[in-house]
Formats: structure tokens, C-alpha cells, sequence
């Protein structure tokens, strides 16, 4: 881990360091026929430089999600540095078009700032040193991470763009992430025509283009798939209400035998309440009864799994919104509250994804 940003851990993959040699092997013979005067030392120095200053400039577009994200309410997990650039994990789906689409274009907004500012400084240099040429290289860097980014196919920042706007227009999500997800097509089939014109010109950059291509390529249909099957899983069936899929609340003194507990909870969901009125958890039925087989008269707190704020649901919130937090959330079961906080039910994650697979 290399640290954290507004509480966010930022980590770095192993790939990151793969992909930071493959840099540096392209870079030193760009900067010996670029600066011939230079020799393999000086290349070799230009080349580690350049490859720390393209992931501090991929560091900071993640960051640019990751800020706006955090300012807009939305939780983020981590941020991860890897072999293809960045991905800032959001914990929450935006619950509005305009919060997909701030979040997006936070990124390449970034990046375009981190390419103005290069190309300045780098009309302040002396042309033709080594200086200079860094600046240069690390100005078209950023720029391509940003034109790269705004292609319009998922999961890049431009196919979120393109979703957050069909959603804006249509009313509905799902049918920004199937043209996000048509987009990503578009952009891959694209990807794969330049690799192939630049093998029958014979371009003296084909096997470089080729290999971008491929890997952008692949990131962008493996990418667009999990977009696709996360949003058919977060979709939410026609007819169906919370209410039917929650299951009665019983509340018992957290002291009480774990026997009689699951004895008393008959498929219910069970709210364990200490003596001075505070909730315990809710009790995990496998955890209870592997207690109860060897231990019968202990507390039934101590098989409770606790009530965490992300694990309590309003019974108003939209399904779509409840399978969000339920498909992001790690716990087994949800307490429901109704307006003014009183236990509706108890939502178990296997019954809501039954309700989901029908």
C-alpha cells in the first residue's frame, strides 16, 4: 500500500511493476535516437523518471474520481495502480446520471490539466536537452491518457460519460450501460482496424501498436462485460416489493440461550437487544447453530452479526438501490426500518438473490 488519500488506501499491483519495465525498455532507445548525444545511463535515468511520472500521473487522475466521489456521498473502497493505468473502486452505485457523469469526466479533466501544464514549462526549456524531452514525453503521456479515457465504450471514463447521458435522457440506467456497452464494441473493433493497417503498412510502430491495441482491446470487452452482467444482477423484478421478500422480525435480550433463540426464531429474523436497549446484531443462523451444538446455554450474542449502518434498508428505498447495497455490501442479511426507524424485517441476501435469478 502505498498510502491513503481522504482515508482511502492507495494500492499498487504487481502488474504495475511489469508493466513499468515494459516502459523502460521502449523508452531508452525513444530517448537514444531522440537525443543521440545521450548516452545509455543518461537514457536509461530519462527512462525510470518518465515511467514514475506516468503513474504519478495516473495516481492523480484516479484521484480526480476518487475526490469527487467522496464529495458527492459516494463511499470509494480503494484505489489501485496496475498494468493498464488506474481503477478508483466505488463502493456504491450513483444513485443519479449526474453523479456517474461528474465522477467520470473527473479523471480525463485531470489528465488534460497534467498535459497544459508540461507543454508550458516545456516551452520555457531549452529544446533538445534531456530536461525537456521528459517534459515533452510526459505532456504527450497525459494526453493520451486523457483522449484514451474519453473513447466512448465501458468501463472507460467516456463510456460512463456516454451512460450517465442515455440515463439523463431515458430515465434508466440499464439502458446507458447497453449503449455504454455497444460503445465499448465500436471502440474495440476500432482498436483492432489500427493494429491491422499498421501491420499492412508495415508502420515502423506496428508490434508496439499491436500490443497497445490488444490489451486496450481486451480490457475494454472484458470491462463492459462486467458492467453488463453487474447491471442485469442490480435489476430489479417487475411486480415485486421489499416488503414480499423480507422476512417477520422477532426480538430477543441478547443474553437469552442460542438454543432457545433459534428455536424461537422459526425462519424469522432474529434482532438480539442488550439489557440497556441497544441492538447487538441480528443472529447468524449457521453461526448459532454450530454454537448451539456445542455450547447450548451460551449468550445468543455471540453468534449475532452486527448492524452496521451500511446494513440497514429503509423500506421506501428503490429495489434497484437495495440490490446495489445488498451486491456491495458484505454481510448475509439486511435489517429493514421503516420512516422512523422501527425493525420492519430482516432481508436475507440468499432470498434476494433468489428473487433476482427468477
Amino acid at each position: 500500500m502505498l498510502g491513503r488519500v481522504s482515508g482511502v488506501p492507495i494500492l499498487l499491483a504487481p502488474s504495475w511493476w511489469f508493466g513499468a519495465a515494459v516502459i523502460v525498455l521502449l523508452y531508452v532507445p525513444l530517448v537514444e535516437r531522440l537525443l543521440p548525444s545521450a548516452g545509455i545511463g543518461t537514457a536509461f535515468a530519462l527512462a525510470v523518471a518518465f515511467a514514475v511520472l506516468l503513474a504519478l500521473s495516473v495516481l492523480l487522475h484516479e484521484l480526480g474520481h476518487c475526490l469527487v466521489a467522496l464529495r458527492l456521498g459516494l463511499p470509494v473502497h480503494r484505489v489501485r495502480l496496475y498494468l493498464l493505468g488506474g481503477l478508483t473502486e466505488v463502493a456504491r452505485t450513483p444513485s443519479q446520471p449526474r453523479q456517474e457523469g461528474v465522477v467520470a469526466a473527473a479523471g480525463p479533466l485531470v489528465s488534460v490539466v497534467l498535459t497544459v501544464l508540461p507543454l508550458g514549462v516545456f516551452f520555457l526549456l531549452e529544446p533538445g536537452t534531456p530536461l525537456a524531452l521528459l517534459v515533452l514525453q510526459t505532456a504527450v503521456a497525459n494526453g493520451l491518457v486523457a483522449a484514451s479515457n474519453l473513447l466512448p465504450g465501458l468501463p472507460l471514463d467516456g463510456g460512463r460519460m456516454l451512460r450517465a447521458g442515455v440515463w439523463a435522457v431515458t430515465g434508466r440506467r440499464g439502458t446507458g450501460t447497453r449503449a455504454g456497452v455497444v460503445g465499448a464494441g465500436v471502440v474495440a473493433a476500432g482498436l483492432a482496424w489500427w493494429a491491422a493497417a499498421g501491420l499492412a503498412a508495415g508502420a515502423e510502430d506496428r508490434w508496439l501498436r499491436l500490443g497497445v491495441c490488444v490489451l486496450m482491446a481486451w480490457f475494454i470487452v472484458v470491462g463492459a462485460g462486467a458492467e453488463l452482467l453487474s447491471e442485469q444482477r442490480r435489476r430489479w423484478p417487475d411486480g415485486v416489493r421489499l416488503a414480499d421478500l423480507v422476512r417477520p422480525v422477532l426480538q430477543l435480550p441478547a443474553e437469552s440461550p442460542v438454543a432457545d433463540a433459534l428455536a424461537a426464531s422459526a425462519g424469522r429474523g432474529v434482532v438480539l437487544v442488550r439489557a440497556d436497549g441497544v441492538a447487538a446484531g441480528l443472529l447468524d443462523q449457521k453461526a448459532a447453530t454450530a454454537l448451539a451444538a456445542v455450547s447450548p446455554l451460551a449468550p445468543a450474542e455471540r453468534a449475532a452479526e452486527p448492524i452496521r449502518p451500511e446494513t440497514v434498508l429503509l423500506d421506501s428505498d428503490p429495489g434497484e438501490e437495495v440490490a446495489d447495497r445488498v451486491g456491495t455490501t458484505a454481510a448475509f442479511q439486511f435489517l429493514v426500518v421503516d420512516a422512523e426507524g422501527r425493525p420492519a424485517g430482516v432481508l436475507r441476501r440468499e432470498d434476494l438473490r433468489a428473487a433476482l435469478g427468477r
